[in-house]
């Protein structure tokens, strides 16, 4: 008993610790957007940042998680800590020096790297772009060292310390901006990233010596874990990679836009991806345990309940935050953007993108669950192969949509390009495995359906009627926090008349806690 409050309460200062990071992460996009708006500096920023967003997504978000993690961890749970040690030790070797070769082609490539994330820059803004480059490259080093470090913590069973430095490096990002942008202009904020990513490293390496640091410079690719390690990243890798890819042809695209359409198109994926990332990913994350363990044990009935269950309970919260935030764009982005350089057609421009955005929130959500259910069937092949058709889809929605809706109509590729992959795998998932309770997924997605729009309806209503009082920061607090509070009301009356089984736990559950 005495092992499980221990886990429970390591878990609930890791959910703390991540809440505090994506917020930390979302005052340092404000912060940005307030000190210099959605303009064609702040475009050189998202796309220089662009290079070290990639590899830490990859790197942290893919290989770590999918074939380090399991691998060192292993060798660890024998009792064989000397081989865990001399695979770490060669994959960290070889990671520093590709890591630095990259690097130094990077300094001496920059112009032809940033012609690859933002194709048609010119003048200032491709200038600035190559110069926030070059002084964030260094930071790509520190990007997979930190990664390794969390990694191997995480093996020893500990969490405290790699969640605190991503608070860390979102903290001094923040100090950076706040402090020097007015001396250093946006320099101060890619200063803020390198230093936010050293600092996350110091913060790590004390706490990994205290379990005995056996780091060695050797380089051994023949060794049974870096074999290992190798085949389970591979269609991890190629998997993460399509979807940076994506994001990657919408910002080349956006960068033949007016000014501004990059950042406009940024700060509404942070917001988009609030509510998947806080609730859809927790929930995803929370089952795949569970998931695993019946797929290991062959209770197949038990499995498909799970996944069922899964998206059943993401819809229940992210289709009320999608219509919430569509309903409310404007209203929002004003709240949390609209001052200093960030002006009212920045504004517009931002809840235009966020709109289209969030046309596909629900499928990216439930994507997670059925991608948690081909892993714990260890097929990583059938997902990586459907996301390699979505580049294509993604750039053809992306060439035929912007010529109508600009910078929005790549925010809506990107949305059906997601719906598009959810729908594939979901119907692969289905021939895999045989009924899923489709019946079930179908009647609760409508019933959360209906409840939202009719919670979308009070929040339009509510925010039009008090649209006087948005002319100051406390009066469009008012008007967003009121929208939201009746929205909230009636979303959850509704579901609750529609007897809808999520409405019931989450009230049960509120119940027992008072």
């Amino acid at each position: 008993m005495s092992t499980r409050k221990n886990v429970a309460k390591a878990a609930g200062i890791i959910l703390a610790l991540g809440i505090v990071s994506r917020i930390l992460g979302f005052v340092r996009e404000q912060l940005l957007a307030v000190k210099f708006g959605a303009t064609g500096i702040s475009d050189a920023y998202v796309a220089a940042f662009t290079i070290p967003d990639f590899l830490y997504n990859l790197l942290v978000g893919g290989a770590l998680s999918a074939a380090f993690i399991p691998v060192f961890s292993s060798y660890l749970a024998k009792n064989e800590e000397e081989e865990a040690w001399k695979m770490a030790s060669t994959v960290i070797n070889l990671v520093i020096i590709i890591m630095l070769f990259c690097i130094g082609l990077g300094f001496l490539f920059t112009p032809e790297l940033v012609k690859l994330v933002a194709h048609k820059f010119t003048g200032e803004r491709l200038s600035t772009t190559i110069e926030l480059t070059r002084i964030m490259l260094p930071s790509v080093l520190f990007t997979g060292l930190n990664g390794f470090l969390m990694g191997m913590l995480n093996s020893y069973q500990h969490f405290f310390t790699p969640a605190l430095g991503s608070v860390i490096y979102n903290i001094v990002i923040i100090l950076f901006g706040y402090f020097l942008a007015g001396k250093l202009g946006i320099t101060s904020f890619a200063l803020g990233v390198v230093a936010g990513m050293v600092l996350n490293f110091m913060v790590q390496l004390p706490s990994l010596a205290r379990y005995g640091l056996k780091y060695r410079p050797i380089i051994d690719i023949h060794h049974p874990g870096v074999v290992k390690m190798a085949q389970l990243m591979i269609p991890t890798l190629l998997g993460l990679a399509v979807s940076q890819i994506n994001l990657i042809v919408n910002q080349n695209l956006a960068s033949g836009l007016s000014e501004g359409s990059i950042m406009a198109l940024r700060l509404a994926n942070r917001l988009m991806y609030l509510p998947l990332g806080l609730f859809a990913s927790a929930i995803s994350m929370a089952i795949f345990p569970t998931m695993t363990g019946f797929a290991a044990r062959g209770e197949m009935d038990n499995f498909k309940k799970s996944v069922a269950m899964g998206i059943k309970s993401i819809w229940f919260i992210i289709l009320p935050a999608q219509v919430g935030l569509m309903v409310l764009s404007v209203p929002i982005v004003r709240l949390l953007f609209e001052m200093g350089e960030f002006t009212p057609a920045m504004t517009r421009a931002t809840a235009w993108a966020l709109v289209f955005y969030c046309v596909g929130l629900f499928a990216h959500s439930a994507l997670q669950v059925v991608l948690r259910g081909f892993y714990s069937l260890h097929d990583t092949i059938t997902p990586v192969t459907t996301s390699l058709l979505t580049i294509f889809l993604n750039y053809l929605l992306n060439v035929a949509f912007i010529r109508y809706l600009g910078h929005g109509g790549l925010a809506l590729g990107f949305s059906l390009t997601g719906i598009f992959n959810f729908a594939v795998l979901l119907w692969l998932f289905r021939r895999k495995v045989g009924s899923i309770y489709g019946k079930d997924i179908l009647i609760s997605g409508v019933k959360s359906l209906l409840a939202s729009l009719l919670m979308g309806v009070t929040a339009y209503l509510i925010a039009g009627e008090l649209s006087g009082f948005a002319v100051t920061k406390h009066g469009q607090l008012i008007q967003v926090g009121a929208a939201i509070a009746g929205a909230v009301v009636v979303y959850a009356a509704t579901t609750l008349l529609l007897k809808m089984e999520e409405a019931l736990f989450f009230l049960n559950l509120i119940r027992k806690k008072v």
